[in-house]
């Protein structure tokens, strides 16, 4: 995960935000599909692909975490988005990444945890 910046959409797109499955990253689509994940786009390879970018984010999502120095933020250590990019995140993501993302953290033995708050380190 780089340490660059993402950017922070405009009003008018506020309701059409939204947040990967994996990193919990906050994007409008254009940004998903211009840039893909800033953090996991080895990953998720969304970028380009409109079809991958609404099975590997959602627009169900609660609360904004502004993530200004991420390597120095308790809340970022608390949301796992410590040695992510700077940006803004959301505090609970609903969904599942897809069984083909999933395997292939799995084999890389990194294990994946839900955003949605269930799962408890």
């Amino acid at each position: 995960m780089s340490q660059g910046q993402a950017s922070i959409p405009s009003q008018p797109k506020a309701k059409q935000l939204r947040a990967c499955l994996l990193c919990s990253i906050i994007q409008t689509p254009a940004d998903f599909r211009k840039h893909g994940c800033p953090n996991c786009e080895e990953l998720m390879q969304m970028k380009g692909y409109p079809d991958r970018i609404q099975s590997c984010t959602t627009t169900h999502f609660e609360g904004v975490i502004a993530n200004v120095k991420p390597e120095d933020s308790w809340v970022s250590r608390w949301q796992r988005t410590s040695k992510c990019v700077r940006g803004m995140y959301a505090a609970r993501v609903k969904g599942r990444i897809p069984e083909d993302v999933e395997a292939e953290l799995e084999s890389r033995n990194i294990k994946y945890r839900t955003r949605d708050g269930t799962e408890v380190d």
